[in-house]
């Protein structure tokens, strides 16, 4: 599903994501969650999908998020600030086995938590790798989704990895497999952390919806 961006919703997604961006905070707890501010959207995804490597891409900065070769670094809600307008949160990565059960209990009670109670919300992207697209291990998170009442959307990473004839068939393959998510907001997005592809578009977006919540 192709969505045409107008000049000034991609000169305000530029802008927003060209403030000076800082770490924020990290909750391991939904009694560590910061105070509510501006407009959150948060990145959720598979491990080793690639969500520090496009948050970094995104913001123009090169360490925002940490990057890691090991899949579930990231165990925390991770918080960052471009001002008051926008925040970002780095969600912990899905689907490696490797962690404890009770860690893993305990990722899931802080992110229903955070996906409840939090008013500020915008929307959750879901990244998909695009070599792959979606698993098994992506189906529980769209039910947590769907089951907080959260707005989400899919989003491509690592497009650069398939030829554009693979990325088109991906694209329509991941469409069609949404159409039993209602709670998924349509269209799919590609991006490329690695060669900039796609993010003009998907600051675009979220300048969109910024502007519609505003409403």
């Amino acid at each position: 599903m192709d969505t045409e961006y107008t000049r000034n919703e991609i000169e305000t997604g530029r802008r927003l994501f060209s403030g000076d961006w800082r770490f924020v905070a990290a909750a391991s707890s939904p009694a560590s969650l910061p105070p509510m501010r501006g407009s959150e959207i948060a990145f959720a995804g598979r491990s080793n999908v690639g969500k520090s490597s496009l948050i970094n891409a995104l913001t123009g900065r090169k360490a925002l998020a940490r990057t890691s070769r090991t899949p579930g670094r990231t165990q925390q809600l991770i918080f960052f600030t471009g001002g008051d307008a926008l925040n970002i949160v780095d969600m912990p990565g899905y689907g490696y086995a490797a962690a404890a059960k009770a860690k893993i209990a305990e990722w899931t009670a802080l992110i229903e938590a955070y996906l409840r109670g939090r008013a500020n919300l915008a929307r959750v992207y879901v990244l998909v790798d695009a070599r792959h697209g979606l698993k098994a291990a992506d189906e529980p998170t769209f039910q947590a989704l769907g089951g907080a009442a959260v707005s989400y959307q899919i989003v491509l990473t690592k497009a650069d990895e398939v030829k554009p004839a693979e990325l088109t068939a991906r694209i329509a393959e991941v469409e069609a497999a949404l159409a039993k998510w209602p709670g998924a907001f349509p269209g799919v997005l590609a991006t490329s952390a690695r060669e900039g592809s796609g993010l003009t578009e998907l600051r675009a977006a979220i300048a969109r919806l910024l502007e519609e919540r505003g409403r």
